[in-house]
């Protein structure tokens, strides 16, 4: 496992990765974030990293991405649903935690969809902040609201100038 960091428009992004996948995708500082993403070696040159950067940089210039980075994401069978109900969430789309437990085939679990969501290992391109409360609330988000909000923005969900938009 390696580890890169990059810097984003909405500040440094870590990046954990084995040889040909990436593993995590965390703000800085971002909640549920491992100890072991800046315990393993750096390596901001890696292939993976490189992809991923450059993925970010499109991503960031208002580019709808069509494709993601090769993922390998960890987690238990459940989380696996719900991340992968996330990914079929399209650009400048949302869902609701609610809609997320239906697509995962567990309609009561509408809390643990939001555990599970909180758990996202790959921010941004598994993209979590694209998951509103029942009501259209801009519910939590691990890497902090403010850049929930401009994610949002940014795919043409949210009008621009709301608070909390850096």
């Amino acid at each position: 496992m390696n580890h890169a960091r990059l810097h984003s428009p909405l500040g440094d992004i870590l990046l954990h990765f084995d040889h040909e996948a990436l593993r995590g995708l965390y703000f800085d500082g971002q909640k549920h974030q491992p100890a072991a993403v800046v315990q393993a070696p750096r390596d901001d040159a890696h292939p993976v990293a490189r992809s991923t950067g450059a993925w970010l940089e499109r991503y960031f210039a208002g580019e709808r991405m069509q494709t993601t980075p090769q993922l390998e994401l960890q987690g238990t069978p459940f989380q696996q649903k719900v991340w992968a109900a996330l990914l079929r969430i399209g650009h400048g789309h949302t869902a609701t935690y609610r809609s997320i437990a239906q697509e995962a085939g567990s309609p009561a679990a509408v809390r643990a969809v939001g555990a599970a969501v909180g758990r996202n290992p790959v921010s941004i391109i598994v993209p979590c902040h694209r998951v509103l409360g029942s009501d259209g609330s801009l519910t939590g988000y691990a890497g902090g609201l403010s850049r929930k909000t401009h994610l949002l923005t940014l795919e043409g969900v949210l009008p621009p100038g709301l608070p909390g938009i850096r």
